[in-house]
C-alpha cells in the first residue's frame, strides 16, 4: 500500500491578462490533471483475478493507492478509470464500482447488480466516473457518478453507476483520515467460472 503526497498531486497555474479583466470578471484558472497512481510501482501488474466467491473484493493491481488525511478540498474535483475481462457460466448478477477505504468500505460509484450475459469468455468491461468534493470532516460528502461498459447482458448496454439517487449520489466520506481508492467487484453466484480481472486502475486528481 502506498502513500501518495501532496507536492505531487496538486497543481494549478493562473493566468493572467496584463491588467486584469475590464469587465471585473475574476481571471481564468488553468489546471492540469494529475495522474496519482502512475508508473512504477502502481503500473506494473494486474490484479487478482476474483473467483468462486460472493464477497465484494478489491480487484484492482497492487499496491493499492491511498489518499492522505486531509488532502481534500471543498470543489475538489476527481476521475477513476479501470478496466478488465470477465467470463462467466450461466447468468451470474455483477457489480462493479470504485470504493474508499477497500471494497469492504465505502461505495463511490456502484453498478447495481446486473444480469451478465450468459456463458461469456474473456469479454472485456471498462468503467469510468467522476466525483466532486462537496464537504469536509469526519462526516465529508463527496459526489459521484459514472458508467461501466461490458457487463450487462448485452454488452453494448451501459450501466449506470449508480442507477439511481435523490441526493445525487451524495456519499458521506471521513476526510480526516488516510484512505485507499480502489475499484471492486461483487459475483451474485460463486463459481470458478465466474471470474473477473481488473488490468487497469487510474485515479486523477482533476484540479
Amino acid at each position: 500500500m502506498r502513500t501518495i503526497r501532496r507536492s505531487r498531486c496538486r497543481r494549478q497555474a493562473r493566468s493572467r491578462r496584463p491588467g486584469g479583466r475590464k469587465d471585473g470578471r475574476p481571471p481564468p484558472v488553468q489546471y492540469w490533471p494529475t495522474v496519482l497512481n502512475a508508473g512504477s510501482p502502481y503500473q506494473s501488474t494486474n490484479g487478482t483475478p476474483l473467483a468462486n466467491s460472493t464477497t465484494a473484493t478489491d480487484i484492482s493491481p497492487a499496491p493499492q493507492l491511498t489518499v492522505p488525511a486531509n488532502f481534500y478540498y471543498v470543489g475538489q474535483l476527481w476521475r477513476a478509470r479501470a478496466w478488465g475481462i470477465y467470463s462467466t457460466t450461466g447468468t451470474p448478477n455483477l457489480t462493479i464500482g470504485f470504493y474508499y477505504g477497500g471494497a469492504a468500505g465505502t461505495a463511490l460509484a456502484a453498478t447495481a447488480a446486473t444480469a451478465t450475459g450468459a456463458a461469456v469468455s474473456n469479454l472485456m468491461w471498462h468503467a469510468e466516473a467522476t466525483f466532486r468534493v462537496t464537504s469536509l470532516g469526519a462526516s465529508g460528502t463527496i459526489l459521484g457518478f459514472g458508467l461501466c461498459h461490458g457487463i450487462a447482458a448485452t454488452a453494448s448496454t451501459p450501466v449506470l453507476m449508480p442507477t439511481s439517487s435523490s441526493s445525487g449520489n451524495s456519499v458521506t466520506i471521513n476526510t480526516t483520515t488516510a484512505n485507499t481508492w480502489t475499484c471492486g467487484a461483487t459475483w451474485g453466484t460463486s463459481n470458478t467460472s465466474n471470474t473477473i480481472t481488473c488490468y487497469f486502475f487510474q485515479l486523477e486528481l482533476l484540479t
